[in-house]
């Protein structure tokens, strides 16, 4: 595997890439404050007319051990024996619905030496629980799927998706990876502490909270939010649910996407299911540092073969958590996958993984979700 990393701060840079090989993909990681995206994919499209192009918005862009704002993260890698091939969905256009969407993505990539399918969803307009579950419904036990949702700093406005030469909203785009010859990696862990009683969701529709025990949820949320209430759906991001219900028997942690103040509800990135179970959760930093490592031993553990390429999906809730510790859970994660990996990835609004080699996959927020790839 051939691999080449630069960051990219301005559209002027485009023009001095120097890259020794034909990438046969270029993975791009981009600001939604990067000084016009859509100029910069058609022009990295332009000069690599021959690689396939696929990246996502970011609340914050992962190279090596460092963190960046406003950049774009390249990494172009030419693989020695894998085959590569992308499927793009049109949310508006060509799914009913996300668990439809997971089923013909997983279609549509379908085939001969399948191994591993990396999607990246649009950050606000998904339910990623039901795209997860769709991609599952027709999984071979034999292809781990892995990925996460854009983002759009903590700003919740609009994010996008990067597919070959396009930016676009409202997409989900995902990548097969061919070949016997392939290893692949992956693990997700948290790091919140639940605390507080347990509340029974007693009314609810797909990812769209109504009431727990009876009582509106916005109005329980905002009471123990107290000031910080007023910034919603941004603070949510530090306060997330731990929830359980008959088909997560460990909890999984949601994460306020939105809320509707008339209907006076909360929307998350995934299901909170009708009778399930859900606790409030808050930070401890040290403990999220250890949830990135137990992660990356976790990945490790997936395979004895030394890593190449990684990928880190972490959740925007734990950058804002951590603020300038925040590439400590990067160096605890690069530390354990040891040198001779090249590390990139995003902050995101939501991670797709199985928590180990043991469990299937399942949509989570504020973990730290690793994928390591190589031949």
């Amino acid at each position: 595997m051939q691999r080449y990393q630069t960051k990219l701060t301005s559209q002027k840079e485009v023009s001095d890439l120097e890259v020794s090989f034909n990438p046969d993909i270029l993975f791009l990681f981009v600001s939604p404050t990067f000084p016009d995206p859509k100029k910069l994919v058609g022009e990295m499209k332009a000069k690599f007319p021959d690689s396939i192009l696929f990246g996502c918005s970011t609340a914050g862009e992962i190279m090596g051990n460092e963190v960046f704002d406003s950049t774009a993260v390249l990494t172009a890698v030419k693989f020695e024996k894998a085959l590569l091939r992308t499927f793009s969905i049109d949310l508006e256009q060509d799914a009913a619905d996300c668990f439809s969407a997971g089923r013909k993505i997983y279609l549509g990539l379908e085939g001969k030496d399948l191994r591993h399918i990396f999607v990246l969803s649009d950050g606000l307009n998904v339910n990623g629980a039901d795209l997860v579950s769709g991609l599952q419904s027709r999984a071979s036990e034999t292809v781990s799927i892995t990925g996460g949702l854009a983002a759009d700093g903590s700003d919740f406005g609009s994010t996008f998706l990067i597919h070959n030469g396009e930016i676009k909203s409202k997409q989900i785009i995902a990548l097969g990876f061919y070949g016997e010859d392939l290893k692949i990696g992956y693990g997700s862990k948290g790091g919140w502490d639940s605390f507080g009683i347990e509340r029974l969701v007693t009314r609810s529709d797909n990812n769209v909270l109504y009431e727990l025990d009876g009582q509106p949820a916005l109005d329980l949320y905002k009471e123990f939010l107290g000031d910080k209430a007023k910034d919603l759906p941004g603070s949510g991001l530090l306060f997330p649910l731990s929830m359980r219900d008959e088909n997560n028997k460990i909890p999984v942690v949601r994460t306020i996407l939105a809320v509707d103040e008339e209907a006076r509800s909360l929307t998350f990135a995934g299901n909170i299911p009708q009778g399930s179970y859900v606790r409030l959760m808050k930070a401890n930093i040290d403990r999220i540092i250890d949830g990135a490592e137990e992660s990356a031993r976790i990945t490790k553990s997936n395979t004895d073969y030394p890593h190449e390429l990684a990928f880190l999906i972490s959740c925007v809730g734990r950058r804002l958590v951590m603020k300038q510790l925040v590439e400590e859970e990067i160096e605890a994660v690069n530390e354990v996958l040891g040198e001779g990996v090249i590390t990139t990835g995003f902050y995101s609004y939501g991670e797709i993984a199985p928590f180990d080699k043991f469990s299937p996959c399942t949509l989570h927020n504020q973990t730290m979700t690793i994928t390591t790839i190589s031949e």
